[in-house]
């Protein structure tokens, strides 16, 4: 396999929302909505397209990568940049051919590089403890609603930037969608059959599983 990433140009915006809907079609829910997501975001105001990439297998797009702004928000109100991923994807045909690896290692070299601080996530630890990431509770970091959650990863780029805070996560509206208007989006596309799978109930619990 030739495998390369670059950055997402607008001839990739359809084939890539084909990639995010197949890669994540009933993984959360019955259907998805994440290709909306990635539709809509690129025009949000917290999009950071120079951090948007695409690996493609033999010149045909089957991965994408993407951030935007998010922020730390202290007990005294102010508050601390951060950048955080997602969607990420790969085409249900290559998974486990170590794609997202190379995606995600690309994609956090480019933030260091552009001088961000930390990154902060949402996702199961064991995707995502191999590339540094940890529980946010160690650097007293919660949701809004002031709970550690397992799910709540970050990591720091910088050594310390993340030391000696307390405060809570807080994402980019980019990532709220009408599940109404996604439906409405989703014919665009050729159908597919909605069904209740195991992963949504592990979804479920993983998303209010406490970091004890």
């Amino acid at each position: 396999m030739d495998i390369s990433i670059r950055n997402e140009e607008t001839k990739d915006f359809r084939r890539v929302e084909e990639v995010t809907r197949n890669a994540f079609w009933n993984i959360y829910c019955p259907g998805t909505d994440l290709h909306y997501v990635v539709h809509t975001m690129r025009n949000h105001d917290d999009f950071i397209k120079e951090l948007a990439f695409v690996v493609e297998v033999d010149g045909q797009v089957e991965g994408a990568i993407f951030y935007t702004s998010s922020r730390i928000v202290l007990e005294d109100k102010n508050e601390i940049d951060t950048i955080s991923f997602g969607p990420v994807c790969i085409s249900p045909e290559f998974h486990r051919k170590g794609l997202g690896r190379k995606l995600i290692t690309h994609s956090i070299e480019k933030a260091k590089e552009q001088g961000n601080r930390s990154i902060i996530t949402l996702g199961y630890p064991y995707h995502y403890n191999p590339y540094g990431f940890i529980g946010a509770k160690k650097y007293r970091i919660s949701l809004e609603d002031g709970k550690y959650y397992t799910g709540l990863l970050v990591l720091p780029l910088i050594e310390g930037a993340l030391e000696g805070i307390k405060g809570y996560a807080a994402f980019s509206q980019a990532l709220e969608v009408s599940w109404e208007k996604a439906e409405e989006f989703d014919k665009n596309f050729p159908d597919k059959e909605k069904k209740e799978q195991e992963s949504q109930e592990e979804f479920a619990r993983a998303c209010v599983q406490i970091d004890e």
